[in-house]
């Protein structure tokens, strides 16, 4: 279910992306989708939406997420600046692990 991505120049383009495909697929409240947003317990998001929410984003992108990506990423702006650093957009995130980051190097050749 890709999306059009057309107007995602940088990260803080991808976060408002995300907010919205939050807001419109899951009726989260977006006065909820902050940048400190913890996916599941703020935005009242299930670990299987979540999951979907990353299987749409990558699509969209053509960006692939590594196994273990939620174990990394909790918060709704985590979930930007790591999609937004896979698809080439923004410099690493320094929340990921050097393991996770070799992952997600093996898997996306347009990493930051």
């Amino acid at each position: 279910m890709a999306r059009p991505t057309d107007d995602v120049q940088n990260w803080m383009n991808m976060f408002r992306w995300i907010v919205k495909l939050i807001r419109d697929e899951y009726e989260v409240d977006e006065a909820k989708l902050v940048r400190t947003a913890v996916l599941e317990t703020d935005c009242g998001l299930m670990i299987e939406d979540v999951e979907a929410v990353l299987g749409i984003v990558s699509e969209s992108f053509a960006i692939s997420f590594p196994p273990g990506a939620l174990d990394e990423v909790l918060k709704l702006e985590e979930l930007c600046m790591l999609a937004a650093w896979l698809k080439g957009l923004y410099k690493r995130p320094v929340f990921i692990s050097d393991t996770f980051e070799a992952s997600c190097r093996a898997l996306n050749p347009t990493c930051g």
